[in-house]
């Protein structure tokens, strides 16, 4: 007679043999991929890390569409710049979904635009974009803004006379300002603790992406939402940023809506009212708390990082600094104002900043879609609710669109005569109906701070380092390993 122990691994086997054989009859409805095990899906050979050098390894064996298992849900991936533009823009509106998992559920509940999905997402996003035009974006008004924290920057720098500095903190505050002014009306001065007190919030909040902690809590969220550990402190630090955000609130609802609105609070409250009568309609409190959110997290981070990244580049070829700060002194002079017209005029800066955001691109994948109904994707007929993730460091290093794809190279952004040249693969912002809604904001960030600093500042690294570390931190974005520069006054 079996014991309970002999029991209970029998039905353990019987269980997971019967597990196998269902995964490798659903696999054949599924584009091509590593055959994955019962509970684990393909973790194993993922090395329990979403790696995007793996995902590209993976590809030369499985095509540039291919199906990954995790636990027990399919995700297709696409690999490649023809795979992810075809794949996000032949029927954009198919894939775009978004998957809210367990953790990012626990998050943001489902609301604001990044972590949302259906009819609340295309309001609120819609209504983000008319009021970020509203608010300047795309005109001279938020140029200046721009102007204005990348001259506050720059005087931070000249204020250290050379001393050394990991440029971190000065780079995400200045890029945060610009998103504050927009948002809450005002920015915040160095030494403000609260604003400390959000950056070091986001910080963990990004850093968290992609751990061990994350990947659990995904996989077992019944049980992880009652356990200590880093990913509590991640939602309280959410919490920390919701909360501020309520008392801006409060206090814009306190003050009254102007009969001009001066800010973005200021236009979502009268959208409120306008509205509060209507059906269907997500304008409310909760959502404009989670919005604020990804507008302040999206729109600090990812530039500030971009910049973390270029600033790394120019210490390590100081011939291509020298020849962005040579085009900058021919053609804009050593005081007025930088423009984002000017990159115009200055095609070889213009690609320099490109090619920072292609090779130091701050994502391995683009956030997953969903399928909102049943597809064709590279002629696959996918179903409904599938998952669908686009690796975007797949196509900025696509060895058939870039010449030197894994080397820091302008040229692949310059024909023959130093003339700028768009590139079509060049999708650091993802494609489709999930394309970064800020995406000219950053633009304008990017190239008006870099030029800035570039003109103003030769950067070095600190003497004795001969060896700097380029492979990227993994958690939310991808980081350069902490460095520390030198900014010496040109």
């Amino acid at each position: 007679m079996l014991t309970i122990t002999q029991a209970f691994v029998v039905l353990l086997i019987v269980l997971l043999t019967v597990e196998f054989f269902r995964l490798k009859k659903v696999c054949k409805q599924l584009p091509p991929g590593p055959t994955p095990l019962p509970l684990l899906g393909n973790l194993l050979h993922l090395r329990f890390q979403f790696h995007r050098d793996l995902l590209m390894e993976l590809a030369k064996t499985h095509g540039n569409m291919y199906t990954l298992w995790f636990g027990w849900n399919p995700v297709v991936i696409l690999n490649g710049y023809q795979a992810v533009k075809d794949g996000l823009t032949t029927h954009p509106e198919d894939v775009s979904g978004r998957l809210v998992t367990p953790f990012f559920r626990a998050m943001a509940k489902g609301k604001g635009i990044i972590l949302a999905t259906g009819h609340s997402w295309k309001q609120q996003r819609r209504f983000c974009i008319m009021t970020l035009r509203n608010l300047g974006v795309g005109k001279k008004g938020l140029e200046h803004r721009v102007q204005e924290e990348a001259s506050h920057l720059v005087e931070s720098f000249m204020n250290l006379k050379g001393r050394p500095v990991d440029p971190s903190f000065r780079l995400f505050h200045s890029i945060s300002n610009v998103i504050c002014a927009l948002v809450f009306g005002y920015h915040f001065s160095d030494e403000d603790k609260t604003f400390q007190e959000l950056i070091r919030a986001a910080e963990k909040i990004f850093r968290f992406g992609g751990t061990l902690a994350h990947q659990l809590y995904e996989i077992l969220p019944w049980l992880m939402c009652y356990l200590p550990g880093p990913h509590q402190k991640v939602l309280l630090s959410y919490d920390v940023l919701s909360n501020f955000v309520r008392r801006e609130i409060s206090r814009h609802v306190e003050r009254g809506t102007p009969d001009e609105p001066q800010d973005f609070i200021d236009f979502y409250l009268a959208e409120m009212e306008k509205s509060k009568d209507g059906v269907n309609l997500k304008y409310d409190e909760e959502n404009l708390v989670y919005v604020i959110n990804d507008l302040f997290l999206g729109g600090s981070e990812t530039s500030s990082t971009t910049l973390y990244w270029g600033l790394l580049y120019m210490v390590l070829n100081p011939d291509i600094q020298e020849k962005v700060q040579k085009e900058l002194d021919a053609v804009v002079g050593p005081s007025r104002l930088i423009c984002y017209e000017d990159r115009r005029e200055l095609p070889y800066t213009n690609a320099v900043v490109h090619e920072i955001q292609r090779l130091g691109n701050i994502v391995s994948v683009g956030m997953p879609r969903v399928c909102v109904r049943d597809t064709t994707l590279l002629g696959f007929p996918v179903k409904k609710d599938t998952i669908v993730i686009p690796s975007i460091a797949s196509a900025l290093y696509d060895p058939e669109q870039w010449e030197t794809p894994r080397q820091f190279n302008p040229g692949h952004f310059l024909d023959k005569e130093g003339n700028f040249i768009p590139r079509e693969a060049f999708l650091p912002f993802s494609a489709g109906h999930r394309v970064c809604l800020g995406e000219h904001l950053a633009r304008t960030e990017l190239f008006i701070f870099f030029a800035s600093l570039l003109r103003a500042f030769t950067f070095q690294p600190l003497e004795g380092v001969t060896k700097i570390n380029t492979e990227p931190v993994f958690g939310g974005t991808l980081q350069p390993h902490p460095y520390q520069v030198r900014a010496i006054p040109r």
